[in-house]
C-alpha cells in the first residue's frame, strides 16, 4: 500500500512541474505590431496605384478625407480594445473605445452621398463597381482578422464574442481605409451601402467564428 502524500509534498511536486509562461506585451505594443501589417499592405497599394489620385479626391472632397481618417481611428481603437479585452480583469467598456471614430467615419461617409446631387460631374459607382469594393474589404479583412485572432489566442479574453466583434471592426475599418488608396469614384448611396454591408459581414463572421476560436484560451 502506497504511503499517503501530504498536501505540502503534493504542492511541491506540482510546483516543480510548472513551466514559466512568457508575459504578453502590453496591448498598445501588440496593436502597433498589427498596424505594422496594415502599413505593409498600404505601402504595397501605394506602390502600385500611387497617391496622387487619392490626394486629389481628398482635396476636392474633404469629407472623404475625414471619413478615411475616421476609418483609421476606428481600426486603431478597435484593435487596441480587442487586445485590452484579452487581459483578464479589464472592463467591457473598452468595447466603447472605437465609437467616436466610428461615428466620424459613418457621418462623413454619409455626407459623401451628397456628391450625387452636388457634383453631377463626378463619377458615381455603378453596381458592379460597388460590388468590387465589397470584395476588396472582405478580402483584406480575412488576413487582418486571422492575424488578430492568432495574436489573441495566447491571451485570455473573458468576453470572446465582444473581443471578436472588435477584431472584425478593426479589420473592416482598416480594409476600408486601404480602399481609399485605389478608390476611383465618388461616394454614392450604392457605394456607401456596399461598404456598410461589407463591414457588417466581416463583424458578423468574426463574432460567429472568432468568438469560438478565442474560447479555447479560457480552458
Amino acid at each position: 500500500m502506497s504511503e499517503m502524500r501530504t498536501p505540502e509534498s503534493l504542492i511541491q511536486t506540482l510546483g516543480e512541474q510548472l513551466t514559466p509562461v512568457r508575459r504578453l506585451p502590453p496591448p498598445w505594443r501588440r496593436t502597433l505590431g498589427w498596424l505594422l501589417a496594415v502599413a505593409v499592405m498600404a505601402a504595397v497599394l501605394l506602390w502600385h496605384f500611387g497617391a496622387s489620385h487619392m490626394v486629389q479626391r481628398w482635396i476636392a472632397s474633404p469629407d472623404i478625407a475625414i471619413a478615411g481618417l475616421g476609418a483609421v481611428v476606428t481600426a486603431i481603437c478597435a484593435a487596441w480594445a480587442a487586445f485590452t479585452l484579452g487581459v483578464p480583469g479589464r472592463s467591457w467598456r473598452w468595447g466603447l473605445l472605437p465609437l467616436p471614430g466610428l461615428v466620424v467615419w459613418v457621418v462623413a461617409s454619409g455626407l459623401g452621398c451628397l456628391h450625387d446631387w452636388l457634383g453631377p460631374s463626378a463619377h458615381i459607382a455603378r453596381i458592379n463597381e460597388a460590388s468590387d469594393c465589397l470584395v476588396f474589404i472582405i478580402s483584406f479583412s480575412v488576413p487582418l482578422s486571422a492575424l488578430l485572432i492568432w495574436l489573441l489566442r495566447r491571451a485570455c479574453p473573458l468576453r470572446p464574442v465582444l473581443t471578436a466583434i472588435m477584431i472584425g471592426l478593426a479589420s473592416a475599418a482598416a480594409s476600408a481605409a486601404l480602399l481609399e488608396i485605389c478608390h476611383a469614384f465618388a461616394v454614392a448611396a450604392t457605394d456607401l451601402l456596399t461598404h456598410a454591408m461589407a463591414v457588417a459581414i466581416v463583424v458578423m463572421l468574426n463574432a460567429l467564428m472568432g468568438g469560438r476560436l478565442l474560447q479555447p484560451a479560457l480552458k
